[in-house]
């Protein structure tokens, strides 16, 4: 079943979100070449902490008997698609990074993502980035009250297909709100007009994956990390929304 939320219950959430978008303005001049991702995951998990809410990933349950999530933050390095494991991977000029991060603060939950360049990347990398985050725009303008929860995948993908990219099809979106993974599931492709109608009170994450290249994955040993199969760089943006009675709510976005 589908949530909708209170006003009263937005005022709680939007206290959530709003420490995600300043954790990755703080943590911004830390993603330089040298840093690992581990040291990364410590000054995020400071960060939230320090603001009296709790890192809503760790201790999530792994697939198939996987052990739970050790980290605040899903760190994923340039083939990387998402859940990478913060650990002693070094930072190297011209990479890219993406930063997922999600917080629980009075039993109310945040989640989103952003890429960063690290120092200066090749300009195909940055046409990633750009398009990536273009696709999110496309995304929640799509979010609004009467359009089905395809045409936000729908909008995605019409955006990105004609770019020669990858749209990663088995992670997607999701509700979020008094849990992290609620219903519905948002695909980032397929044919408008399907699945429920969005209604004002709904609180959902928008969240394109985009390969460079095939839009196949793979899973490495550690259980977690989601690479491209081909070995292609994959950006990754997501804003966690509310849907109103006109445009989107962006409730990760930085005042």
């Amino acid at each position: 079943m589908i949530r909708i939320y209170s006003e009263r219950e937005f005022t709680r959430i939007r206290k959530a979100c709003a420490i995600i978008p300043r954790a990755l303005e703080m943590v911004r001049p830390s993603v330089q070449p040298g840093i690992t991702t581990a040291e990364l995951n410590q000054i995020v998990d400071s960060f939230i902490r320090a603001q009296g809410a709790v890192p809503s990933f760790i201790g999530v349950p792994g697939p198939g008997g996987v052990p739970p999530f050790p980290s605040c933050c899903c760190i994923s390095v340039n083939e990387e698609v998402v859940h990478g494991v913060p650990g002693e991977r070094v930072l190297k000029d011209g990479d890219i990074v993406s930063l997922d991060m999600g917080t629980i603060l009075d039993g109310y939950y945040g989640d989103s993502a952003f890429t960063f360049p690290v120092g200066r990347i090749s300009p195909e990398r940055q046409s990633l980035l750009d398009a990536t985050q273009e696709a999110l725009r496309l995304g929640i303008q799509a979010a609004r009250p009467g359009n089905r929860v395809s045409d936000i995948g729908h909008a995605i993908e019409e955006y990105i297909r004609p770019l020669g990219y990858g749209i990663v099809r088995e992670m997607v979106g999701h509700g979020c709100g008094s849990s992290l993974h609620e219903a519905p599931e948002i695909p980032n492709y397929g044919p408008a007009g399907k699945g429920p109608k969005l209604r004002p009170g709904m609180c959902l994450c928008i969240e394109p994956m985009i390969n460079a290249g095939d839009w196949r994955i793979d899973v490495l040993e550690d259980g977690w990390t989601v690479v491209s199969a081909d070995g292609s760089d994959s950006a990754h943006f997501e804003h966690q929304i509310r849907i109103t009675s006109a445009e989107a709510e962006i409730l990760t976005a930085l005042d």
